[in-house]
């Protein structure tokens, strides 16, 4: 052997030696502390701690209130503009257990200690819950078409063609209310009582609740037997010490500049659905009094709101009309481990989606009356424009408007249902609502210039079916029914009720999303929908719809960017956008009527994170509720930047340069919300003027790692130009 041989084995021991010895570590720049800041270093055994959250929290406040930063990479931190009070302050990261909480109040230096894991499975206490719920063992593709319960059956429903359809169920229907890889789902709760085996415990806890129905619907649609038997052998592997087989890595790059504040609202005993803090088209614009509003859905009459100057919350009692309306209080009951038989939902008004208008009103998508007490003027033989081309029997959740300035609703009876809703861009202000559910008859609206200026709900609404133009005759024409046999020469209505909905802000369109079998149990695939109004809707809208491509399946939550880009989620693990403008063929012929038409503006990109044993690795085991694009960079990220709320990975996943990043919401433990929105409250402060607003979206928020007297909280994400600034 010569001398480079021996020169490479004494450079190869050098540097075996150089990594085994004590690190020499230059000593970091100290932090500028300011009146206002806490700051210091975070170090372990090894040294300083790069990339690990610092969390400060206080009671001194109105309301409990926290703020979390990261770590640079020498271990630095600085939480920014606190206010007066005495905190609780301590560090939490992957490889780490939470170590003792200091005390500390603004503008002094504090020195924090990490410690780390004892074992791997410790380590993985902190994971986010889709580490978790990816060990959950899904039906071979080989298992599908199900087979059923009967005698030699499988015990997969029939009407689940495809594993993608079992995924589908499992995180439309289940993901999307709770997360399924937090603590509390993945170790139960010893007060459900004791069980022979993991199936018992399981078929007790599906039946625990005021949700008791939707869980037994939620496992019926996977197969009742099959599913829990799967979700009990995956309780009992993790009982056993099983461990995810991935890892999650600390945040990186930008994602160390995050800085998220949060506030307590509402109670322990009600749950938000969404948030709004600003008028989606301009978040220069507030509601009247400056206040972020939540929607509490099935769980109180009570709306919550937070004035983020003064860290107050309160709340606002929504009425509803009808004294027969029926409230979530009389849904069966199933004894709870955390509640026992106490029924802690009331609410008549189910209050979905808020939004806040140019005016400063606050709108809601909300129940005021019984279903089945629909107005004449709504019904078949009826002479409301819409109602001779379209009749709606009732409609299960109507609008409402609510002044701050005055503190009064108005409640607003409406022929169709209602579930999200969104404004124009014509001077009418026009207020388009989605359906909800995959069976909805038509796409509703209402003028909201008109109604404010008459009250006249009748004369400020309509609605129209959804035309398919097979032929291509560019204008409305005769069509078949979509019960009634298609025929290629006429025009087609399709029954896909918008979930989502979303003005174009580019050609006077209107997009939506209609929910794949796994939400609702059907059989029709989701599609996005595009719906062009005309000058006369009812009678001159017409309707494209697209399915995604192979391989990705069932979108949920759209919404379009300042280039008329739609972007949306998919059960299959993807954020996706559709690029109409690069479809190649015309948009007519049979296709047009079945969405399988321009795969080509289709692009996916994989969410990160662990996939499922055995499931497709193009997709990923995260779910994303809903998606939000950063139009007008309140954000710091850049404009028309999309915005995925993936629960799964308890944080918000966006995508910047066409890469996914994740910020990661890490207390408390089990962060999971539905919607973003983005407001600026001072254009000219930089970072600290903007930022974006969300809530505590699961129906369980005592689910999280705080326990039974967890409140939902507010949440606003900032993005600073670097860890340490102030």
């Amino acid at each position: 052997m010569g001398k480079g041989w021996r020169a490479t084995l004494l450079a190869t021991g050098l540097l075996a030696a150089a990594m085994t010895a004590a690190p020499v570590r230059a000593q970091a720049p100290a932090v500028r502390i300011g009146a206002t800041d806490i700051g210091g270093v975070v170090s372990g055994p090894r040294g300083p701690e790069a990339g690990v959250w610092v969390i400060a929290e206080t009671t001194d406040l109105p309301t409990r209130f926290a703020k979390i930063v990261v770590t640079d990479d020498q271990g630095r931190y600085l939480i920014p503009d606190l206010p007066a009070a005495s905190y609780r302050v301590w560090a939490r990261g992957y490889g780490l257990v939470d170590g003792p909480r200091a005390e500390a109040r603004p503008g002094q230096s504090l020195a924090l200690t990490a410690t780390p894991a004892p074992t791997p499975a410790a380590a993985a206490e902190y994971y986010p819950g889709v580490y978790w719920y990816s060990m959950l063992r899904i039906p071979g593709a080989d298992q599908f078409p199900g087979t059923g319960d009967g005698r030699g059956g499988n015990g997969i429903p029939t009407n689940l063609r495809s594993q993608e359809g079992w995924i589908d169920v499992l995180k439309q229907s289940c993901q999307s209310c709770h997360a399924l890889g937090a603590r509390n789902i993945r170790h139960p709760s010893p007060a459900l009582g004791e069980f022979p085996n993991g199936y018992e415990l399981w078929m007790r806890r599906i039946q625990a609740g005021q949700a008791m129905n939707q869980m037994a619907g939620s496992i019926a649609r996977l197969g009742p037997e099959r599913g829990v038997e799967l979700f009990a052998d995956w309780t009992d592997r993790v009982a056993r010490g099983e461990l995810p087989s991935d890892q999650p890595r600390r945040p990186e790059g930008f994602e160390r500049n995050m800085v998220v504040t949060l506030w307590d609202w509402a109670s322990p005993t009600h749950y938000q659905h969404d948030a709004v803090s600003a008028d989606k088209r301009d978040p220069t614009r507030h509601a009247a009094d400056g206040g972020v509003y939540g929607s509490p859905e099935e769980s109180t009459d009570l709306v919550p709101v937070l004035d983020p100057r003064t860290n107050r919350t309160w709340d606002v009692r929504h009425p509803y009309a009808h004294p027969e309306t029926p409230t979530s209080a009389e849904n069966p009951l199933g004894t709870s481990p955390f509640w026992g038989d106490e029924p802690i939902w009331d609410s008549r008004t189910s209050i979905h989606n808020p939004m806040i208008d140019h005016r400063g009103l606050v709108w809601f998508t909300a129940r005021i009356r019984p279903p089945g007490e629909q107005p004449a003027w709504c019904r078949d033989g009826a002479q409301h424009p819409s109602a001779r081309v379209a009749p709606i029997a009732q409609s299960g959740r109507q609008l409402s408007v609510y002044d701050p300035r005055t503190r009064q609703f108005d409640l607003i009876d409406t022929c169709f249902s209602t579930h999200h809703l969104y404004f124009g861009y014509d001077d009418d202000h026009t207020l388009w609502t989605s359906w909800g559910g995959a069976a909805g008859s038509a796409i509703g609206w209402l003028n909201s210039r008109r109604y404010l200026e008459t009250r006249d709900a009748r004369a400020s609404q309509g609605w129209a079916p959804m035309i398919i133009d097979v032929p291509g005759w560019g204008r409305r024409g005769e069509y078949t029914e979509a019960n009634q046999p298609f025929d290629p020469a006429k025009q087609r209505r399709v029954i896909a009720g918008m979930y989502a909905v979303q003005p174009s802000p580019t050609d006077g369109s209107v997009w939506g999303q209609s929910m794949d079998a796994g939400f609702a149990g059907g059989t029709q695939p989701g599609y996005l929908i595009r719906f062009i109004p005309g000058a006369d809707p009812a009678n001159t809208g017409l309707t494209e719809i697209f399915r995604p491509p192979a391989g990705a399946y069932s979108p949920r939550g759209i919404d379009v960017d300042s280039r008329g880009v739609v972007w949306t989620t998919l059960a299959s693990g993807h954020m996706a956008s559709f690029d109409r403008s690069k479809c190649r063929a015309p948009l007519t012929g049979p296709n047009a009527a079945t969405g399988e038409q321009c795969y080509e503006g289709w692009t996916l990109y994989r969410f990160p994170g662990p996939q499922f044993d055995g499931v497709d690795p193009q997709g990923s085991a995260d779910h994303a509720y809903y998606i939000w694009v950063d139009r007008f960079n309140t954000l710091g990220l850049g404009n028309d930047v999309p915005i995925a709320s993936t629960n799964g990975s308890e944080s918000l996943t966006v995508l910047v340069n066409g890469r996914l990043h994740q910020l990661r919401i890490p207390y408390p433990l089990g962060f999971f919300t539905k919607n973003v929105d983005g407001r600026i409250d001072d254009p000219n402060a930089g970072w600290r003027g903007r930022g974006l607003w969300t809530t505590t979206g699961t129906r369980a928020p005592f689910h999280s790692e705080t326990g039974r007297g967890e409140q939902p909280r507010a949440f606003r994400i900032q993005m600073r130009p670097d860890p340490l600034a102030n």
